[in-house]
């Protein structure tokens, strides 16, 4: 079955993979792995899911996972610069190292922080960490969160990356019902070139996208 790509829009797809509870698609043009609509969840067992989260600025553990992106983007930030965190969580904190940096944040999630006023505003910079796996339709939300960044601003990206199919056969993200859409670093190539930004990758799991 030839289905369409979530981020391209591509529909040179192939199957990529199979396990006990979906399948998984992949783009031969941007290289994003998908799952199909059909299998996604719906809203209220996706929130279910979320729910289940315990993270926190209080958790030391949690901010050294948090610092893989927040170190690295930090450094390439001017003094005072604004941020969004989109897709902050039930428990915010990203948001908080940064402002406890001096950088003033606003945060957005549809699920805990549904105040689309701030998705109108222009920053320096925007964060998603573990966000953009979830995404339905990521090609129209990074689009629309890269308009808001002015020239040079900076958008950081936190998600595991594809590496090979049979990695990917044994791989834990799969576990988690609300991933729905895989990067490799081929995609965030693609996607880089496409909404004219350059990309570095500082670690293995962050992807910095920076607006020409």
């Amino acid at each position: 079955m030839m289905l369409t790509c979530p981020l391209c829009a591509s529909s040179d797809t192939e199957h990529f993979h199979r396990d006990v509870r979906r399948d998984y698609h992949r783009c031969r043009h941007c290289s994003l792995v998908f799952v199909p609509p059909a299998q996604r969840l719906g809203p209220a067992e996706e929130r279910a899911v979320y729910d289940q989260h315990e993270n926190s600025p209080d958790d030391p553990g949690y901010r050294r996972f948090l610092s893989r992106l927040f170190d690295p983007l930090r450094e390439r930030l001017r003094p005072g610069a604004r941020g969004l965190d989109f897709g902050s969580g039930p428990g915010p904190t990203l948001s908080v190292m940064f402002e406890e940096a001096g950088h003033p944040m606003a945060i957005y999630d549809p699920f805990y922080a549904l105040d689309t006023r701030v998705l109108e505003r222009s920053y320096d910079f925007i964060t998603a960490t573990e966000v953009v796996e979830h995404l339905f339709a990521p090609g129209r939300e990074l689009a629309r969160l890269v308009d808001r960044l002015p020239s040079g601003g900076w958008l950081g990206l936190m998600t595991k990356r594809v590496t090979d199919p049979s990695a990917f056969a044994r791989w834990h993200y799969l576990l988690d019902p609300t991933h729905v859409v895989f990067f490799s670093e081929a995609t965030f190539v693609w996607l880089a070139d496409h909404l004219d930004m350059r990309v570095e990758f500082p670690a293995a799991d962050v992807a910095l996208l920076q607006r020409r």
